[in-house]
């Protein structure tokens, strides 16, 4: 219990890697603990792009407003929600749904990151049209974070969070 808790406050991002490629069982590994985040319905309406071609990984950052540490990375993965399969059962509300299944996906893959030694930062600051094009992304689903993964080649402190205080109310706001 205590290492996962560990695991919650030592994750932080990570914008500098080295260049050391990751297997594919870890990655095959990290997008399990991705789809492992609870979901609406059970109905896992999210789905994973793994990205390891560098000519794409370069226009991907440059479509998230030229964040360049996204094309060093050796893999990237873009969560997106996958309205159809949620909306099936909810109707238009399975649009949220959708949307909250990736981020929990997300959530888990940082963490599963951190786990395993690797490092990693949710980017949501991307012309979604630009990024949808470019991997080529039907209709029906929405990019949602671009995640770089690799190892780290930096140690940046954790930020300061607000007093958990300041952030609870109970009851009534």
């Amino acid at each position: 219990m205590k290492e996962c808790l560990n695991l919650l406050f030592e994750r932080v991002s990570i914008r500098k890697f080295q260049s050391k490629d990751i297997d594919d069982e870890t990655i095959k590994l990290i997008l399990k603990a991705g789809n492992a985040a609870p979901s609406a319905g059970n109905l896992q309406a999210r789905d994973f792009i793994v990205i390891k071609d560098e000519k794409t990984k370069l226009k991907l950052a440059k479509a998230a407003l030229n964040q360049m540490f996204i094309a060093e990375a050796p893999v990237v993965i873009v969560v997106c929600a996958n309205y159809p399969r949620s909306m099936r059962v909810y109707g238009e509300r399975g649009k949220l749904y959708a949307e909250q299944d990736a981020t929990a996906a997300v959530e888990n893959i940082l963490l599963a990151v951190t786990a395993l030694g690797l490092g990693a930062v949710w980017v949501g600051a991307f012309h979604e049209e630009v990024v949808s094009e470019i991997l080529e992304i039907p209709d029906y689903a929405r990019p949602i974070a671009i995640i770089p993964i690799g190892y780290p080649a930096e140690k940046p402190r954790r930020r300061e969070r607000y007093p958990i205080e300041m952030l609870t109310h109970y009851e009534k706001w």
